[in-house]
């Protein structure tokens, strides 16, 4: 099972975010976009996982949670990574609060123990709202900076569980399905 950990928005977060991105969508770029149903920030994916890891994968989860207390989630802005010029991913920002920070650190240390290596780059919470193939040129995405200047949106978003996301590949794009839940006990 492909498999990753995520923050998932309620319904009416994921249109709120849907809707503050109607203006890139309209721009007829050549992106392949997130559904609105699969927005999320993926915290840790960890890819290939056996049906016999994942209740470690879960107790993981479950001892993070009991050591982090719920917090709020800042969202607002917009960019691309590598650049916006030759954008692989379109994405909005998330706030990299202490909060944010120490519960994906908590998980990268405490999924070691499940044999997954911990994540050793730079971490750039966002959440993806399109993929691009780079391959298009420069030129297809000439304005794309000035647009997404204008942009404005902003929220807090409530954090009061992780959960443990199941990925499936097809031609129309993933499908993501919740395996399980853990919530933010602490104190």
């Amino acid at each position: 099972m492909r498999l990753f950990i995520a923050l998932n928005l309620n319904k009416k977060e994921r249109q709120r975010v849907h809707r503050a991105a109607r203006p890139l969508r309209e721009e007829e770029l050549p992106v392949r976009w997130v559904e609105e149903a699969n927005l999320h920030l993926t915290l840790k994916f960890l890819g290939e996982v056996r049906p016999e890891q994942v209740p470690a994968v879960e107790e993981a989860m479950v001892r993070v949670g009991e050591g982090t207390a719920p917090f709020s989630m800042a969202l607002g802005g917009f960019g691309a990574f590598p650049t916006i010029r030759r954008p692989r991913v379109l994405w909005m920002g998330v706030d990299a609060s202490p909060a944010l920070r120490c519960l994906k650190q908590d998980l990268e240390w405490g999924l070691t123990d499940c044999g997954f290596e911990a994540e050793t780059r730079a971490f750039h919470p966002h959440m993806t709202l399109g993929r691009a193939d780079p391959s298009d040129g420069a030129g297809v995405f000439r304005g794309l900076d000035q647009l997404v200047s204008t942009l404005d949106f902003s929220a807090e978003i409530p954090v009061r569980t992780v959960d443990l996301m199941r990925s499936v590949l097809s031609r129309d794009g993933a499908r993501y399905a919740r395996l399980s839940s853990a919530k933010l006990t602490g104190c």
